[in-house]
């Protein structure tokens, strides 16, 4: 488990993985506090949001393939090689990325 140093208003503002001076909390990995020090929460940034729209785009370009606006093979070589990585890396990850939710 991480130590984590807190600044005077109590945001995290450092992590160790061995207690030092200043490093006496012992905190559990999903502690929103170390998210946030990390920048792996909430951001409404512009490359905040790039995850959640690749993930669009991927949709998106699935849908066209299977309405047959355009087919598979039309795609560069290189956009084909990267879309069929993606796609056994989902599978293998169980589709448990979730990134959209069921809306």
């Amino acid at each position: 488990m991480p130590f984590v140093k807190r600044d005077a208003r109590g945001a995290v503002v450092a992590i160790s993985r061995e207690p030092a001076e200043g490093f006496v909390e012992e905190a559990g990995p999903s502690v929103e506090d170390i998210q946030a020090l990390l920048g792996l929460g909430e951001d409404d940034s512009l490359a905040g949001t790039d995850q959640d729209f690749i993930r669009v785009l991927e949709d998106v370009v699935d849908l066209l393939i299977d309405k047959g606006v355009f087919l598979f093979t039309e795609l560069p070589e290189s956009a084909q090689q990267k879309i069929l990585q993606r796609q056994r890396l989902r599978r293998a990850a169980g589709d448990s990325l979730q990134l959209l939710g069921d809306d």
